[in-house]
């Protein structure tokens, strides 16, 4: 596991050098731009309008961050050759995916926690408290990371063996068809052929169901997400994130790097 933590930092301190959590400003300033905007309105459709558009552009962002470096981390490693002698060390190729996957995953969670502080701090300046069902705004954010750890999981799977346009246009694809998920499980429902019936059922089951972790209409409305599907969605998340790791590691392992 040393070996596998000092992978995660050096990713962590290229991306970091690649200057990446300067997207932070652009999001304070969109968030606060948006308060001041929207300033002579009520408070209660302010603050609607703020939450939508700020976890909005924190998906965005982070999922820009996911993608355009995941696609990256194993590439730019073989295009540079530092790769093969990171490998000439006693480092395991699991050591480094794993190393490369926890470093960028150690980016997206520095960047949703000071994205967090901003959007607090626009949500302050907007109504100027915080009220209790405010906590229900850090599901909403946890979930949020919770897909860019799944995205980052799949741009790392597609970099094993993609160039970089490739991968970043398979994983945007991915992302968008498994936010759209629930509505192959509804057509198979009503699909009469059984082999097309079978087929958008095995999809449905096989991409990854972000819309489960889009919550952001129930929090902006002041709905209490219950604790079950918190618990639901964490197990779903790391199970499915383990398996797309493992897969990674075991296409990485059988590359032919000459």
């Amino acid at each position: 596991m040393q070996r596998t933590r000092v992978i995660a930092l050096n990713t962590f301190r290229e991306a970091v050098r690649d200057r990446v959590l300067y997207n932070l400003l652009l999001f304070v300033f969109l968030l606060f731009g948006t308060a001041i905007l929207f300033g002579q309105i009520s408070v209660g459709v302010q603050k609607l309008i703020l939450v939508n558009l700020g976890l909005a552009a924190m998906t965005f962002l982070g999922l820009a961050i996911a993608i355009f470096i995941g696609v990256g981390l194993v590439y730019k490693e073989t295009d540079k050759r530092t790769l093969y002698t990171l490998l000439s060390k006693p480092v395991s190729r699991a050591q480094f995916i794993l190393g490369k996957f926890l470093g960028l995953g150690l980016t997206l969670a520095v960047n949703t926690a000071l994205m967090s502080f901003g959007f607090f701090a626009a949500l302050y300046y907007v109504r100027g408290n915080f009220e209790s069902v405010d906590k229900y705004l850090w599901v909403a954010i946890y979930f949020v990371f919770m897909q860019l750890l799944l995205t980052t999981a799949w741009a790392l799977f597609f970099s094993c063996f993609s160039s970089p346009i490739l991968s970043a246009v398979f994983t945007a694809g991915l992302f968008l068809a498994g936010s759209f998920s629930q509505d192959l499980r509804e057509l198979a429902a009503v699909v009469q052929v059984g082999w097309v019936k079978g087929a958008l059922s095995g999809l449905y089951y096989a991409l990854p169901n972000f819309r489960n972790f889009n919550v952001t209409s129930a929090v902006a409305h002041g709905q209490v997400i219950p604790l079950a599907a918190v618990g639901l969605n964490t197990l779903y998340g790391l199970v499915y994130i383990g398996v797309v790791v493992a897969a990674s590691v075991l296409i990485f392992q059988n590359r032919n790097l000459k």
